[in-house]
């Protein structure tokens, strides 16, 4: 087996394990693998030339991948109208005074009313979102 065949198989290696294990970070390192296993048949050269295409590559194609997922899937803030929380309805979980839990989706988030009392259970509104916190008022406010 030749030092380009032996890079191709790792890069190969590595896109699979992308598959059974997926984060997309793995499939960029197999893609510069496999980069350099190319470059590597074409021109041979020693380990520390191959380790060094290796390194050259792998940073140009998560480059390339980041690139491309930032492209495809703008990473939303969640503290900006945009990232869906404002103006959704959540439940109430519990609270003392104005300070409290609610739950959105599967997940319970910091909750602050902004007017009016939530009961236990009560269906809440969305009306800004100060960092973490999610500032709520009840269901009838919020519609009026």
């Amino acid at each position: 087996m030749t030092a380009g065949q032996a890079w191709i198989g790792a890069g190969l290696v590595l896109m699979a394990l992308e598959v059974i294990w997926p984060g997309a970070f793995l499939i960029w390192l197999g893609i510069g693998a496999l980069a350099t296993g190319l470059i590597t048949l074409a021109v041979p050269m020693a380990f520390v030339g191959q380790a060094s295409v290796y390194v050259f590559t792998a940073l140009i194609a998560v480059a390339l991948g980041v690139g491309l997922r930032r492209l495809g899937h703008p990473v939303p803030e969640v503290n900006t109208t945009s990232s869906g929380l404002v103006g959704r309805r959540v439940r109430a979980l519990d609270f003392k005074g104005r300070e409290g839990r609610v739950r959105v989706g599967d997940s319970d988030w910091p909750a602050r009313l902004v007017s009016g009392h939530a009961a236990p259970e009560a269906d809440l509104t969305v009306v800004a979102v100060d960092g973490l916190t999610l500032l709520v008022c009840p269901e009838v406010e919020a519609t009026s």
